[in-house]
């Protein structure tokens, strides 16, 4: 759904409390950074979708990372394109004082 009009339209209806955003699919990389500020200003959730079919250009998980998108999307380990996304986002954490690979555990 990198559609802003079509986000809209969902959250108008309270339909959605997270988009699917694919930067491919938008067109531009600034219209779907346009979609995932206007969903995050919504109190939607994004996230930053990979396609099927993709390249291994990694350039999706930096996408991810920058926009603090908060979940990405690209599969399973079964495909090159898949791991080369995975390794980028190992590599960024490695390289900031974020843990994104680990998970917060509830307070009880």
């Amino acid at each position: 759904m990198t559609n802003e009009d079509r986000l809209d339209r969902a959250i108008e209806h309270n339909a959605a409390n997270a988009v699917l955003v694919k930067p491919n699919q938008a067109g531009t990389i600034t219209r779907a950074i346009d979609v995932v500020h206007h969903a995050k200003n919504a109190g939607c959730n994004p996230v930053v979708s990979a396609r099927s079919g993709e390249t291994c250009d990694s350039t999706i998980a930096d996408l991810a990372i920058g926009l603090d998108a908060g979940q990405i999307k690209i599969g399973s380990l079964a495909r090159s394109e898949r791991l080369a996304k995975y390794n980028r986002l190992l590599e960024i954490e490695s390289e900031t004082t974020r843990n994104f690979a680990s998970f917060a555990l509830p307070s009880v």
